[in-house]
């Protein structure tokens, strides 16, 4: 088996995050695309922002997965607007990935703690 380079594992990674946060905000109730990167801005307290740029690619790819599905809707402004959904699946894989960033957290918390059986230095 090929070992994928180094920069491909990177770029893997940050698109698992945009998906995961995607599919948290959608947890929430069908958005369109605008919709969905002010949420991920606000919850976050403006620390996180989703450039169009990437956000739709990610809309995509989840789209092509089945974790959402997507319709086309009127807005209030009356313009047709992309609104996604979050399907049975991608429930289903939300939950995986909130346990995987669970443990990732604790992981990462343990190594600003001093090694076991030494203090700090």
């Amino acid at each position: 088996m090929a070992k994928k380079p180094v920069h491909q594992s990177r770029i893997e990674m940050l698109q698992g995050t945009l998906d995961l946060l995607v599919l948290q905000t959608l947890r929430w109730g069908p958005q369109h695309g605008y919709g969905i990167a002010r949420m991920i801005q606000a919850n976050s307290q403006q620390a996180l922002q989703v450039e169009t740029g990437s956000l739709y690619p990610a809309l995509h790819r989840l789209e092509k997965k089945k974790f959402i599905a997507a319709d086309w809707e009127q807005s209030e402004n009356n313009q047709r607007v992309r609104v996604y959904r979050l399907t049975a699946a991608g429930k289903k894989q939300l939950a995986a990935e909130q346990s995987w960033w669970a443990k990732l957290s604790v992981a990462i918390a343990s190594l600003a703690k001093p090694p076991v059986g030494e203090s700090d230095q």
